[in-house]
């Protein structure tokens, strides 16, 4: 069993955090800008994942051939988290409502 906070402590207790992040994410999901493509409706951010991971898939052999990919390091953490920088840039340049 695992030791519980003291009163005193000044992070919270693993329920409050779960709470933190569970309760937005449950409450705003249906906040999501809806894309309609042939009288389908899908999210926006499903759009951005497809369009990053392309992305990706597209720029690794740009990697090959500039022979970067060598000096990439571990490539199972580079390629998604490059897929997730172009999905998030997608994200902000078509989706942000600022």
């Amino acid at each position: 069993m695992p030791p519980s906070c003291p009163i005193d402590s000044p992070f919270p207790s693993r329920f409050a955090l779960v709470a933190l992040i569970l309760v937005p994410a449950a409450t705003l999901s249906g906040c999501d800008p809806i894309i309609n493509i042939m009288g389908a409706n899908f999210p926006a951010w499903l759009l951005c994942v497809i369009i990053g991971v392309a992305g990706a898939a597209a720029i690794r052999p740009l990697f090959v051939a500039a022979r970067l990919e060598n000096h990439l390091g571990p490539l199972p953490i580079v390629y998604p988290c490059l897929a997730l920088l172009l999905a998030c840039v997608v994200w902000i340049i078509f989706f942000n409502r600022t």
